[in-house]
């Protein structure tokens, strides 16, 4: 059955009609919509919509299908998105000595808790080539150095282009990759930062709260823009601390957070539930 079944994002300036031609096109070649999840923006005048579809019961074809809502989306200034859950996508991880969010990203995989193909393992270190080897993952280890941050991003980039990758997942990657390279990948750069962004941006998050005495620190998983830990914010999460929480205390109540909000992010991508807008998302449940 979930090879039969697409995804259809949507995006437009809001206008009457948007749902009845939507339903009306993919009803008029057969397809049976299994869900519907909608939302509109005042302020902004948007209209987002996620459709999932049973294609089994086409009376057409997939390229007929298509041309129908390229039509629609032509008359009302969509920018859409179809997907076949039968394509299997291909995802890099970045890493570097802290693993604990790669551990979690490989045993959710191995687990069927993500449906992807991890297609290699990206480190400035190699200390996480053993981790991607028991995982049967191809690692490569790519150092990187101010003076060689402009060849080492090259080379990254030609292994993701060789391998069909589609979606990298950086976890707890410690480089800042450069606006040149994000640019290379809009929206396709997913990054987990180790506070409740748009507090605590950038490096130490948690000597910053502890310093600060919070009583609750987060996880923030967004998109990579070329501003640091500014990217849209795709899911966040978290937890109560307390004025006898130390900072490893802070740190390891964290990484739990960190694990949970960045598969989840992932997840989110590769079930297309996240459309980006106006620097933010909309997120589908």
């Amino acid at each position: 059955m979930t090879e039969q079944v697409a995804t259809l994002l949507v995006a437009c300036p809001d206008r009457k009609g948007l749902v009845a031609s939507l339903a009306q096109v993919l009803y008029g070649h057969g397809a049976n919509i299994l869900d519907s999840d909608q939302h509109s923006d005042p302020i902004a005048s948007m209209f987002f919509q996620r459709l999932r579809f049973d294609l089994s019961s086409l009376t057409t074809d997939r390229v007929s299908l298509e041309n129908g809502i390229r039509e629609v989306g032509e008359r009302f200034a969509m920018d859409w998105k179809l997907s076949y859950a039968e394509r299997v996508r291909k995802i890099a991880v970045f890493a570097s000595k802290q693993e604990h969010c790669l551990y979690d990203l490989l045993i959710r995989h191995r687990a069927g808790e993500l449906a992807c193909e991890i297609a290699m393992v990206i480190s400035n270190h190699p200390d996480a080539e053993p981790i991607a080897r028991h995982f049967g993952v191809p690692f490569h280890h790519v150092p990187v150095t101010a003076e060689t941050k402009a060849s080492a991003e090259a080379a990254a980039h030609e292994l993701i282009a060789a391998s069909g990758v589609e979606l990298i997942v950086l976890a707890r990657y410690m480089q800042i990759l450069s606006s040149a390279f994000v640019a290379k990948y809009p929206s396709r750069i997913i990054n987990i930062h180790h506070s409740f962004l748009p507090a605590f941006v950038g490096a130490n998050p948690y000597r910053q709260a502890y310093e600060k005495g919070v009583k609750m620190i987060g996880a923030t998983s967004h998109f990579v823009t070329a501003d640091l830990d500014q990217g849209p914010i795709i899911e966040q999460a978290t937890v109560r601390v307390s004025h006898r929480d130390s900072v490893d205390d802070l740190v390891r109540k964290g990484r739990d957070l960190e694990k949970r909000v960045l598969a989840q992010a992932v997840r989110n991508h590769l079930e297309d539930r996240i459309l980006v807008y106006a620097g933010k998302t909309v997120v589908f449940d």
